[in-house]
């Protein structure tokens, strides 16, 4: 899921929901390197110079749409930060893959940062003492599925904006949204929410976008009954979030929907059964919405794509409250499966009070990262200016989630 984002670009209109692409750029104090992958994935490594601590950063990339080239996605933060810049100026290595392929790539992202973690050795010339795996939106779950699944790889993650809770619900939260819209708003976008035509792709930015913008401007009744029914986050003290989050979140049906589909085996989404809630008049919506029946075969595929809660490794999870691509409710259904399995002592989460899909800021990220040295090492960063304390965090956590008074 690209972001960590334009935010200008996505209240501004376009939603492409993506950090740019970013050439290897070896800043004084580090060699860089890139390759190709056996899985066909590029990577890229960067190793400082004359100051690396033995320790390696591992960085999962998030959504790229289906038809982008190949790339380093997702390496600039919103202040203009350089990852490999920033990882390699605090002493440890960096590296990154593009994933054999774009759209959804959960999976193969998996099992391209194995790749990409058996060849640094090669490359560098050792193996690290220790791996830290980090990733945001797609490959916030790309994190915590290597975290639970290879825990002998790597020594910890730190997971932002990721589907961790329950992948099916993600895909239904998006599918909801849409034929919500339609209902809403009918005839802006042609049918049908899971078989998406090339035009709407292709015309996206310079057609169906503004359309979609002008419609929601025009009657912010059926805005409001749209985010109401959808539960999708705005930011109430600015009212054109209504229409990034509407941007956003149609962007990911027209363009993860069929490469989905493709890569399932069927569609994933169903809603014959939902109860929409929260419009001027359920009973009408309810009967006039779209309905449809997910394939069975995309449901058993997507069964490889949930996470347990088995947690044996430590695992900091970061999440905005206000996300509107990946809700917060996926922070809660996580900590929910992580508790079931008995394994809370791996498990740190960090709510941050915020609009926007993983809208952290640099020293937010660089907190939580220094959260998950504490927990490999027991001894956090040097140097690092905002500092979590755990316990608050958790409480924290606690009253986001409702799970407090």
């Amino acid at each position: 899921m690209k972001t960590w984002l334009r935010l200008a670009l996505l209240v501004a209109l376009l939603a492409t929901s993506g950090i740019a692409a970013a050439p290897a750029q070896a800043e004084p104090g580090a060699r860089c390197q890139e390759g190709v992958q056996p899985s066909g994935a590029l990577w890229l490594i960067c190793i400082p110079r004359l100051l690396w601590n033995g320790d390696l950063v591992v960085f999962a990339h998030g959504y790229t749409a289906y038809n982008e080239p190949l790339g380093f996605q997702n390496l600039y933060l919103p202040d203009g930060t350089y990852l490999p810049d920033l990882v390699t100026g605090l002493g440890f290595a960096f590296a990154t893959t593009s994933y054999r392929t774009n759209g959804l790539a959960v999976l193969q992202g998996v099992d391209d940062i194995r790749e990409l973690i058996a060849l640094f050795p090669g490359v560098a010339g050792r193996t690290p003492d220790h791996i830290y795996l980090t990733g945001a939106s797609e490959g916030g779950i790309v994190t915590t599925l290597l975290v639970e699944r290879s825990p002998d790889l790597v020594s910890g993650g730190l997971s932002l904006c990721g589907p961790n809770g329950d992948f099916k619900r993600q895909i239904d939260y998006w599918g909801d949204f849409r034929v919500l819209f339609d209902y809403f708003f009918p005839g802006v976008l042609p049918p049908s929410p899971i078989s998406i035509p090339q035009e709407v792709i292709d015309h996206w930015e310079d057609l169906y976008a503004p359309a979609i913008q002008a419609a929601v401007n025009a009657n912010p009744q059926a805005a409001a009954e749209l985010m109401a029914t959808s539960n999708a986050a705005t930011d109430p003290a600015d009212p054109a979030t209504v229409v990034s989050t509407t941007l956003n979140l149609l962007w990911y049906n027209v363009f993860a929907t069929n490469d989905g589909v493709q890569k399932l085996g069927g569609n994933p989404y169903g809603n014959r059964l939902r109860w929409y809630r929260g419009s001027s008049n359920d009973r009408r919506l309810n009967r006039m919405v779209q309905r449809f029946s997910a394939d069975p075969t995309a449901l058993a595929e997507l069964e490889h794509y949930q996470t347990s809660g088995n947690l044996t490794i430590p695992l900091v999870v970061m999440h905005t409250t206000g996300d509107e691509i990946v809700r917060f409710q996926q922070m809660v259904l996580y900590y929910s499966k992580v508790a079931t399995a008995g394994h809370l002592d791996n498990l740190d989460v960090i709510p941050i009070r915020r609009y926007g899909h993983c809208n952290f800021t640099t020293a937010e990220v660089l907190a939580g990262f220094s959260l998950l040295v504490l927990r490999v090492t027991g001894s956090r960063l040097e140097g690092i200016p905002q500092q979590f304390d755990p316990a608050q965090a958790r409480d924290a956590f606690d009253q986001a989630a409702g799970l407090t008074p």
